[in-house]
């Protein structure tokens, strides 16, 4: 669903934000503004880089250029902090100090290094912060490369920890879902870790077998002109904006050396297998890669049924980021969520719109299995 399918459902509806801010104007801060404002958001661009930030005026990605990152985000609701990994943690802790009010989020691919950042720098303004990951992106870099449409049918990872304020995640996982993209909730650490290994890690094995080829190429110079599919796609993302992966890989250090080191060892008994002529071995590896890039997921799936489940909750920090995370891990996307909280004591329900299934069944069992207690209701 892009921005105009999105604003053509919700009618006369009014949108959830009214007014956004976008720290930094690239691809995906360019392609944030472009779908919140056919939204109808009001969209503030802020970016150290005045040309780009003139640029994304003028392709109307945002609605205008702050002149300081406290002007863009003064009386907003929402920010998107779309820089470098290693510049977000101090660019959020700067939009949450310029309005006491304001929820922030990013969009980089290491979370716990920068949500840790982040908390230890502003403990008590840090409830404010969600950290987010669009699994999104274009063969086109930068601002020009961005658009509306980029996270339509996109999984959109958001991290809440027990400090999160469930009224801020909330907004930032419905702002998620108005931009056609499936919010899931992970912990920082098994956000990095997954990431990890299904982006990290393949980036630097498509770059390597590309700057192998290069060394092979220079003493056979046809060897280039030969390369068919299989090359091409392996390594399509060595193509990509080589600037943004030493920040990556250095704050995600931990989990991409466990990926590399899984990936080096599968490749040692690949090898093993080769020496050996090991055909049965070979075989059996292939076809079980096979099955599984066949079964990995293509868009969004059709939801035939939903179903709201209800969780009384005590009020403590950590249940919100207890309760999604699970919900994250038994890959169950939730389509609505909200929280009731009563009027007396201290505990309020949660509810979760979820798609009725098996998922849906064993992400249940996991909230009895740590104590909670749910109901079911048809969602109307």
């Amino acid at each position: 669903m892009d921005a105009a399918e999105n604003g053509a459902k919700s009618g006369n509806r009014e949108p959830i934000v009214r007014r956004a801010a976008v720290l930094g104007t690239g691809l995906i801060g360019g392609s944030v503004g472009a779908v919140l404002r056919g939204l109808g958001v009001d969209v503030a661009g802020y970016d150290h880089d005045r040309h780009r930030l003139e640029r994304a005026v003028q392709l109307g990605v945002v609605d205008s250029a702050a002149a300081s990152l406290a002007a863009a985000v003064a009386g907003r609701q929402i920010a998107f902090v779309a820089v470098p990994v290693g510049a977000t943690p101090e660019l959020a802790a700067a939009a949450l100090d310029a309005d006491p009010a304001i929820v922030v989020t990013d969009v980089g691919s290491v979370k716990g290094a920068v949500v840790e950042a982040v908390e230890l720098a502003r403990p008590d303004a840090a409830t404010r912060f969600v950290g987010g990951h669009p699994m999104a992106g274009s063969e086109q870099d930068g601002l020009d490369g961005s658009h509306a449409d980029l996270f339509s049918g996109a999984s959109w990872v958001l991290t809440p920890t027990e400090r999160t304020d469930a009224k801020a995640f909330a907004l930032v996982r419905a702002v998620v879902a108005a931009c056609g993209a499936e919010a899931i909730a992970l912990s920082p650490r098994d956000h990095d870790l997954f990431v990890s290994m299904v982006s990290h890690v393949p980036q630097l094995a498509a770059s390597t077998l590309m700057d192998s080829a290069l060394g092979v190429s220079a003493q056979h110079s046809t060897l280039l002109r030969l390369a068919a599919g299989g090359f091409r796609d392996m390594t399509r993302v060595a193509a990509g904006n080589p600037a943004i992966w030493p920040d990556i890989l250095t704050a995600n250090r931990e989990a991409v050396l466990i990926a590399l080191d899984r990936y080096l060892a599968a490749l040692g008994d690949v090898r093993r297998m080769v020496v050996d002529g090991d055909r049965v071995g070979l075989l059996t590896m292939l076809q079980r890669a096979r099955q599984g890039r066949r079964a990995l997921p293509v868009g969004a799936a059709t939801v035939d049924e939903l179903v709201e489940l209800h969780v009384p909750v005590p009020d403590r920090p950590g249940v919100l980021a207890e309760i999604t995370t699970l919900a994250g891990r038994w890959a169950v996307n939730v389509y609505d969520l909200e929280i009731a909280h009563s009027i007396e004591g201290d505990q309020g329900v949660m509810t979760l719109v979820v798609a009725a299934g098996d998922a849906a069944d064993a992400f249940e069992s996991g909230l009895r299995d740590l104590g909670y207690t749910v109901s079911h209701g048809k969602y109307e």
